[in-house]
């Protein structure tokens, strides 16, 4: 049997479980608000096209009207200044799409401290327990924080000092970025960044690093906790926007039971 037969058949009987990462997408979907002057993206909605009358009697369509950053989304390089040269998102080799993924689970430091940043060190500490991180892998950083997703002033998390969001502290993206063989990172929060990344140094490291340095981003994934801390497989599947910067994307993980 060659190797894609005993993939499907795998699927097929359930000995490999796919599991979906991915937030549904509605009008409900929360979304990064930045503070003035900056602009910011417009919520997701449906505009009816026709629904089995008179416009269409046969069909049922919708234009769809969202930002290529809202609800669980990859980010490109091109997304930030730091990989202005870098892929747009249709530029993706499709080969990089489908990549082995590990889990890093903070819940529990981040339960008690929403500002939580992981460091340099908390990688480490990981790495020595449970292996090294996966070559032109995902790394998956596991917050809780997709427990909040269904409401926007939680998710975000903000009062009149900012918002308040578990991330990654600038020396971690800096070292994620340059020292280590991922492909990407994959969080369950609205962005890559933590709610604090403006008062960082950089300002939004993970972007600044990852992004630079031709690294991707997932984030507003969900289902963390049913993936083991290493083994699953992720497909991200974005849009190929010509020229987008990102894109709302379908990431499923494949996984061995």
């Amino acid at each position: 049997m060659s190797l894609l037969a005993q993939l499907t058949a795998a699927i097929g009987d359930g000995s490999i479980e796919v599991v979906d990462l991915t937030a549904p997408l509605s009008e409900d979907t929360p979304i990064l608000q930045l503070p003035e002057p900056f602009g910011n993206t417009v919520h997701f909605s449906l505009r009816e096209i026709s629904r089995y009358d008179d416009r269409g009697p046969a069909w049922y369509w919708n234009d769809i009207v969202t930002g290529e950053h809202t609800g669980t989304h990859f980010d490109a390089p091109v997304h930030w200044i730091t990989g202005r040269d870098g892929d747009d998102i249709s530029q993706v080799a499709p080969r990089r799409l489908i990549a082995p993924a590990v889990v890093l689970d903070v819940a529990d430091r981040v339960a008690g401290d929403p500002d939580f940043l992981l460091q340099v060190d908390d990688v480490r500490d990981w790495t020595k327990a449970n292996g090294p991180l996966p070559e032109g892998g995902w790394l998956l950083y596991r917050t809780g924080w997709d427990a909040r997703s269904a409401d926007q002033d939680a998710f975000l998390n903000a009062d009149e000092s900012g918002s308040h969001t578990p991330g990654i502290s600038a020396e971690c993206a800096r070292w994620l970025a340059e020292e280590t063989p991922i492909l990407g990172l994959g969080v369950e929060t609205v962005g890559t960044d933590a709610g604090g990344a403006p008062a960082l140094d950089p300002p939004f490291p993970c972007h600044s690093f990852l992004l630079g340095a031709g690294k991707y981003g997932l984030t507003q994934l969900r289902n963390l906790d049913r993936l083991p801390v290493r083994g699953a497989a992720v497909i991200a599947s974005p849009l190929p926007i010509v020229g987008g910067s990102g894109s709302p994307a379908r990431v499923l993980a494949l996984v061995e039971r």
